[in-house]
């Protein structure tokens, strides 16, 4: 039976298809939904992991022992788990072992655009990349193939488009897996390829070089690498998304095919310079193709006309194509031919992302603000605290940053208050080492962990602290508190956002306190808890139009030039502006009963 899949959907379908028994992963867009999917398979374990190291290093443990295993991560969560990603290959596998990574052209959801086809052959080990949901399913089994046969990891390399986009898949109800307790057996230890200190790695380098000769031959013949025939103007070499945008856009052009990244088919590149007059490279983001084909001689027409950043779509390259000449100036005729309708013009006012109208995060950005204090900031939600008229953090740049940024800045004795800002989440991914680091090293700087009890951002998944786990299963909810202690920091306080008298005094507190410190903001994210109540209204007559609470960036409250009014459709009635009002003109105009906040 045919049915419409994501990308994501389909990869997730493909690994159970596979028999992969093992899924590890930290959810992170555009590739969360797969090990979602992937969970509610039947017979499977997955788990949603702390960060994308720990998910390569259980997921080779459970390749060490014979089980095929797959991890799935966003194109920047292999930076983290890179170290063990590269002695994974040098060890190689036992079970087959293929590490998903969604990378993000255009940087839709995502801090930087990373090529994570340079991985390949950075760490030497093979590439595949669908270009359909359909090819993600069938990828996954040749990659678990690939991975047996040659004794290495592989990477599944998706994007945006491919992860989020359906296409038609042929879906079969395959066997259920036998369940994991069935199937236990005695780990066979293997001390010269698993063990890799310096003697032995130096002979596994020598296999691994001899892998990728060997790889580099399967590319050649494998069926993914296809050589799809036209007329002899021009040949284009493409793969994955932009691979369908250049098929729309060239439809009578030869074109090389390609499903594995790298190891690259260095015969089939000569077979189509020999049958064309033209060679043209259409890649997202680096030009990974098209310097390889240079290195084999053989001119090429790449990224002098094709843009290095952002994310393509078939107009884009048409545009770009009609400029160099490589289509005729008439070539927007083609729009009909090819289906592809031009949209008409919509003028739409500028929407920019804001915190969500109950977020718990405001009550604290406001208070810092108003303070002026400096907020090293991190990803998550709260990297929204950046936007005006909050505009309350100032530097973002990666998981768990902030905190050993602070440090850094307190180490050299600015003046300003400062802070770092992270959560729940990400305190657990990557915010542990710097502030142990803070501890360590004798620091006095001040840490506010924003605990809305779940992981927001990419979805609701659970993590440690919330004690629910990707297959529903109930465990132990590690207490923040108690874990900071345990490190050694015993100034902590834990507020409710909310509450803007104690808010203040302990900000103020920490902020002139000479030793390090921890405040644990804690309040449900409103999404998720979806506790909702009657919007607060404006006594017009006392509002004295001072735009007070506008300054906390809350979407319901709407500026009307002489007044502010609320949207109560969009209000969950949290009833922060009423603290901020100075001249008590926000009322609570119905008696209720609010819910815990889970302080």
């Amino acid at each position: 039976m045919k049915k419409l899949l994501t990308g994501n959907e389909a990869i997730a379908y493909g690994a159970y298809r596979a028999g992969v028994k093992f899924g590890a992963a930290y959810p992170g867009t555009p590739s969360t939904e797969i090990m979602s999917n992937y969970a509610k398979y039947p017979g499977v374990y997955a788990e949603w992991t702390t960060n994308e190291k720990v998910s390569l290093d259980v997921a080779i443990g459970a390749s060490y022992a014979g089980k095929r295993a797959f991890v799935t991560m966003k194109h920047v969560g292999l930076n983290v788990a890179a170290d063990s990603l590269f002695y994974a290959v040098f060890t190689g596998v036992k079970g087959g072992l293929v590490v998903v990574t969604a990378d993000d052209p255009g940087m839709h959801s995502s801090q930087n655009e990373q090529d994570n086809r340079n991985y390949g052959k950075f760490a030497k080990l093979p590439v595949l990349e669908p270009a359909d949901s359909a090819e993600g399913a069938e990828f996954m089994g040749l990659a678990m193939e690939l991975s047996e046969t040659y004794d290495t990891p592989v990477i599944l390399r998706s994007t945006t488009r491919i992860s989020h986009s359906r296409s038609l898949i042929e879906v079969e109800e395959p066997q259920k897996l036998e369940e994991l307790e069935e199937e236990i057996q005695y780990y066979q230890r293997n001390v010269t390829k698993q063990i890799v200190m310096p003697n032995n790695a130096r002979k596994l380098h020598v296999i691994v070089e001899e892998r990728l000769r060997r790889l580099a031959e399967y590319a050649e013949t494998a069926s993914f690498n296809r050589l799809e025939p036209g007329d002899d103007e021009l040949g284009i070499v493409a793969s994955g998304v932009a691979y369908q945008y250049a098929r729309e856009v060239f439809p009578n052009a030869t074109f090389l095919k390609l499903g594995m990244a790298y190891p690259l088919p260095r015969e089939l590149f000569f077979q189509l310079a020999n049958k064309v007059k033209k060679v043209v490279v259409i890649e997202e983001l680096d030009p990974f193709y098209e310097e390889h084909l240079r290195v084999l001689g053989i001119p090429v027409i790449g990224k002098e006309v094709f843009p290095i950043t952002g994310e393509f779509n078939p107009a884009l390259i048409r545009q770009c194509a009609v400029k160099a000449g490589l289509l005729p100036s008439t070539a927007h005729v083609q729009i009909a031919a090819t289906g592809e309708k031009a949209l008409p013009a919509i003028n739409l006012s500028p929407r920019p992302p804001m915190l969500c109208p109950g977020c718990g995060y405001r009550g604290i950005f406001h208070e810092l603000t108003r303070m002026k204090a400096l907020v090293f900031g991190d990803i998550g939600c709260y990297t929204l605290g950046c936007i005006p008229p909050l505009d309350a953090t100032h530097t973002c740049g990666c998981m768990g940053a902030g905190i050993g940024v602070l440090h850094g800045v307190d180490k050299v004795e600015v003046k300003d208050p400062t802070v770092a800002v992270i959560g729940d989440s990400t305190l657990f991914h990557s915010g542990l080492a710097p502030l142990i680091n803070i501890v360590y090293n004798g620091g006095v700087s001040t840490v506010i962990i924003f605990d809305n009890r779940i992981t927001a951002m990419t979805g609701f998944q659970g993590n440690p602290s919330t004690g629910n786990t990707l297959q529903g299963k109930f465990t132990v909810a590690i207490n923040i508190e108690d874990m900071v202690r345990s490190m050694g920091i015993n100034k902590i306080d834990t507020v409710n956002p909310f509450d803007v008298k104690k808010v203040r005094g302990v900000l103020k507190d920490h902020l002139n306190t000479p030793e390090v410190s921890v405040i644990v903001s804690r309040y449900p994210c409103t999404l998720y808890n979806k506790e909702k109540y009657p919007a607060p209204i404006i006594e017009v007559e006392k509002c004295n139009y001072c735009k007070n609470c506008l300054k906390i960036g809350c979407a319901p409250l709407v500026d009307r030039e002489n007044h502010v009014e609320i949207d109560a459709i969009l209000c969950n009635g949290c009833g922060y502006c009423i603290k901020v009002c100075p001249t008590g003109a926000i009322v609570q105009d119905q008696e209720f009963e609010r819910g815990e906040c889970h302080v």
